[in-house]
């Protein structure tokens, strides 16, 4: 499955040098097919919690893709949540496009 990160800034400013790296070895988990994460409301919408922040990803079956759509601190975790739902339109058109 390819795995793909919109607006990479967003999913990675909060993110320590350690956190990016357990981030990095995750990506590898799922593109070997792990797939591991809580689910959110959404059986496509998961998050992963890496050091003490959440990353958040949608996963497309249909198209074999998953993308990293955001990350927060426990702060702002329901805004982040609130607005990957409400892009999940706009982010679907650009899974198709990967």
């Amino acid at each position: 499955m390819k795995v793909g990160l919109i607006n990479e800034k967003q999913v990675t400013k909060l993110l320590s040098k350690f956190e990016l790296e357990e981030l990095d070895l995750f990506i590898d988990e799922l593109k070997k097919g792990l797939i591991s994460g809580k689910r959110l409301t959404y059986e496509f919408f998961k998050e992963k919690k890496i050091g003490g922040k959440k990353v958040y990803f949608l996963i497309y079956h249909d198209i074999c893709i998953i993308l990293f759509v955001g990350s927060s601190d426990k702060k702002l975790q329901q805004e982040t949540i609130d607005a990957i739902k409400g892009s999940f339109k706009e982010f679907k058109k650009i899974a198709k496009g990967y």
